[in-house]
């Protein structure tokens, strides 16, 4: 049954049943009860006459029309019998009817607003449904518009009413202006870009407006440009040349892209000569690079689709000579685009930092063989770099501005530039004192040595108060006169062109100033060696001397002793020995070993053998850790030439005990040797015995493999077991060491197995020996009488491979020689195979010479 009008009679007896009893009781006594009435239509919804729930609907509202909670559950039932139904059905305007009947009590409640509303848009009652939205926003308090905006804008969205929809935004845009993307978004979305452009601008010059899409003012200025700029022919009521000049005073960091965007408005405009102006302006004004390389491309571009689109448009239509103008035109305009690059782009650095003075030296190249634009370009440089903040050497601009009128054989133009040069407030005085100098080699180039010397004069010249060389208050030009370089180059000068006199007060001018520097002495030095006064040269170098500290000081110490030894020899032996020692007092000790081994030089060509051992004594001391071990070679090589190698034995002694670890096992080794050489055989035997408490047997295998050789070669039985005892001894000593790596073990275990396999391989070959050897002193008993038997000794050599197959079985074997010599037979050693050999020279020094002569 349709919703009933109110003034429709009901029936009730038509839809009460036998279960409804209990409820129409209930309702009887509570009419104006809501829960009673849902406990009742709840009990409806069993019941297959839907007509019958209506009912009780309609009599639950006569009696409480003002329920909210009765209306929205009676309408959305409605809705829902609808389902399925033509929108021309009745059942719809009587829905309909209902809602209208809602509103009459229910008018501030929006959600009842916007089910009426989208139940007439799913009808397709536009006017109805506008009309409806609009009695919604009237109805109801400002607070819940924006509950029925979306669904309004939506409706107005679906269908092609431009006109209508925008009134709608205008209208929603009075109440909520952040909104305002939205309605923007739709402008273009219905080509109406003009109006768009406008909001978009009043966006952007609203200070108060936040994007909702999170974007920035500088985004929206960028889509502003790209709107106006791309649609020339829509956008009619805004001022596009203003709007993006505005923002190019703005915001600089997108000004490349700006540019494009008004030289691209021209151009979809059709006015290509006011482009091309753009263009040209921007390339100007931009101030880094990838703004130039974005409108220097953009320009290119454009150049090159108006020469195609010329060509084409002439091609179909056939040339004439406007056409044929305007082509060379493009054609000459993109040549010259193409050629001025390198100079537009330094332009473009210059206008980005106008005092770097690489980039003007770069621009004048750009003008080669352009003299007028080398000149004015030199002019405007000069006037525009500030020496105080330039970036580069800017006395290096007034040079080669000198020099270009040089080149011009204009000399005295360039003298000019110079005498301006030399005004400049320089920053550094090195700056003012390069202007002198390059001054005075223009001049030297021409052969006119009196102006350069005269120009050194005039610029060392001192002024008329003390001024401190680096006080940064005083101008360049009344420090100038301590310049170094200045002095170097007028010293230069009067050494080639001047008198001894005038170059001896150039430097002992220096000096005074305390300008000098070691070079410097050293210079002056040579310079009166040159003219013979050595004894002024000597006192220069100790002038320098007292200027300067360690280690500036040692080139002038080397040099002063180098020299006068080379001058005076041994003729004044104290007074270098003074020298040398005043030289040592206080030289770091990086720097003695040069000094002590001059020092010893002259001791030995000069003075005594034993001051010159004293020295190098005193140099074993001093010199550095690193050095100790050379200089000991060293100290040990001249005393065995001049003593003889038997005085040698106290500075190994002492070389063993200074030198680390390392260094000191090779001396015990070398010391051992000697020892061995010389005969002394139990000396060389204690040196291997102190040496082995250093050498581990898994790292210093060298060292036991040569002691095992000399105990074969020079000892014997038990020898060679107290070598093999301390070997276990140092090897057990080692192995106790905590700190000792377990990789260095693992590494070397395997060698250190093969040495003990050694070991006792040569054990049991001793044994053999033996063994073999006491049968032999059996035989032997029996053929000589017993007044023969003596003490026997070992051979001091091995045993040659022509004694037998036995020799060769194994190579360490011990030969032990059953034949003994007594030591009571002194006069039987020739005859008992003991070799006698002759003592070596080097042993007796230079006293060997004296005794053959006698």
């Amino acid at each position: 049954m349709p919703a009933l009008e109110p003034t429709t009679i009901i029936d009730k007896s038509l839809f009460i049943e036998d279960g409804d009893l209990a409820y129409e009781e209930e309702i009887l006594r509570n009419p104006y009860s809501v829960k009673h009435w849902l406990r009742y239509i709840q009990h409806k919804k069993s019941s297959p006459n839907i007509d019958a729930q209506n009912v009780v609907y309609e009599r639950a509202l006569k009696e409480l029309p003002g329920s909210y909670k009765l209306w929205y559950n009676y309408l959305k039932g409605l809705r829902m019998q609808t389902k399925g139904k033509c929108v021309t059905d009745r059942a719809y305007e009587d829905v309909n009817n209902a809602f209208e009947r809602s509103m009459v009590f229910m008018h501030k409640m929006p959600r009842l607003w916007l089910d009426y509303c989208q139940f007439l848009m799913d009808q397709g009652k536009i006017t109805r449904t506008r009309r409806t939205f609009d009695r919604a926003l009237r109805a109801l308090p400002i607070t819940q518009h924006h509950r029925i905006w979306p669904l309004y804008l939506k409706f107005v969205s679906m269908y092609e009413l431009p006109e209508t929809a925008v009134r709608v935004h205008r209208r929603r845009l009075q109440l909520q202006p952040e909104l305002a993307e939205i309605f923007l978004a739709y402008l273009i979305k219905i080509d109406k870009l003009d109006e768009a452009a406008i909001r978009l601008a009043g966006l952007i010059n609203d200070e108060n407006f936040v994007s909702r899409e999170g974007k920035s003012k500088h985004t929206l200025w960028n889509e502003l440009c790209e709107l106006i700029s791309k649609n020339p022919d829509k956008v009619t009521s805004l001022k596009v040349d203003a709007i993006i000049r505005q923002g190019l005073k703005k915001f600089t960091d997108q000004i490349g892209l700006l540019w494009n965007s008004l030289a691209d408005y021209y151009t979809r405009a059709g006015l290509f000569d006011k482009a091309c102006d753009v263009y040209e302006e921007a390339i100007e004004t931009v101030i880094t690079v990838r703004d130039f390389t974005q409108v220097f491309d953009a320009y290119a571009q454009f150049c090159e689709t108006l020469i195609s689109t010329k060509m084409e448009s002439t091609a179909e239509s056939g040339p004439t000579d406007d056409d044929d103008i305007e082509l060379e035109l493009g054609l000459a305009r993109l040549e010259d685009l193409m050629v001025r690059r390198p100079l537009l782009l330094n332009s473009v650095l210059l206008r980005q930092n106008p005092h770097n003075v690489l980039e003007w030296h770069k621009r004048v190249k750009l003008y080669e063989g352009k003299p007028r634009e080398i000149i004015n370009t030199y002019t405007e440089a000069v006037q525009t770099v500030d020496p105080k903040i330039a970036t580069g050497k800017p006395h290096s601009l007034w040079v080669e501005f000198a020099k270009f009128y040089e080149t011009a054989k204009q000399l005295d133009d360039a003298r000019v530039i110079f005498e301006k040069a030399v005004l400049v407030p320089y920053k550094y005085v090195d700056d003012l004192a390069a202007v002198w100098c390059e001054w005075a080699e223009m001049e030297l180039r021409h052969d006119l040595w009196d102006n350069a010397v005269k120009l050194m004069q005039r610029a060392v010249t001192p002024p008329t108060r003390k001024v401190d060389y680096h006080d940064q208050s005083e101008t360049v030009q009344v420090r100038l006169h301590k310049s170094l370089k200045l002095w170097s180059m007028y010293a230069d000068l009067e050494e080639s062109f001047g008198s001894f006199k005038t170059t001896k007060a150039v430097y002992d001018r220096i000096i005074d100033l305390r300008i000098a520097t070691p070079l410097i002495i050293i210079n002056y030095g040579l310079f009166l060696e040159e003219n013979n006064y050595f004894e002024e040269a000597f006192k220069a170098y100790e002038k320098g001397i007292a200027l300067f500290r360690w280690p500036n000081v040692y080139d002038l110490w080397n040099t002063y002793l180098t020299k006068f030894i080379d001058r005076y020899g041994g003729k004044k032996l104290e007074r270098a020995r003074d020298l040398f020692e005043q030289c040592l007092d206080g030289c770091p000790e990086q720097f003695v070993k040069a000094v002590y081994l001059l020092y010893a030089k002259l001791e030995e060509e000069h003075g005594l053998a034993r001051h010159a051992m004293a020295v190098y004594e005193r140099a074993c001391d001093a010199v550095p850790k690193p050095d100790k071990f050379e200089m000991y070679n060293i100290y040990i090589k001249r005393a065995a030439d001049i003593y003889g190698v038997t005085q040698t034995r106290a500075i190994y002694e002492k070389s063993i005990e200074a030198l680390a670890e390392d260094q000191s096992r090779q001396m015990c080794m070398r010391f051992a040797d000697l020892e061995t050489k010389l005969g002394e055989i139990d000396r060389a035997r204690a040196l291997y015995a102190h040496c082995s408490q250093m050498c581990d047997p898994r790292s210093q295998a060298v060292f036991w493999d040569t002691w095992k050789k000399f105990e074969v070669k020079h000892g014997n039985e038990d020898t060679v077991r107290e070598m093999l005892r301390i070997k276990r001894s140092v090897q057990a000593t080692y192995n106790t060491q905590v700190n000792f790596m377990a990789t260095k073990v693992m590494n070397t275990q395997a060698p250190t197995n093969e040495m003990e396999k050694l070991e006792q391989q040569a054990m049991e070959n001793v044994e053999k020996t033996m063994e073999a050897n006491d049968q032999a002193k059996l035989v032997e008993a029996t053929k000589t009488p017993a007044a023969d038997k003596g003490i026997k000794f070992v051979r001091s050599e091995t045993v040659t491979e022509e004694q037998g197959p036995s020799t060769a079985a194994n190579p360490d074997e011990i030969d032990i020689d059953a034949d003994y010599s007594s030591d009571e037979e002194g006069e039987t050693e020739a005859a008992s195979g003991i070799d006698v050999q002759a003592v070596p020279t080097k042993v007796f020094g230079g006293l060997k010479d004296e005794e053959d002569e006698s």
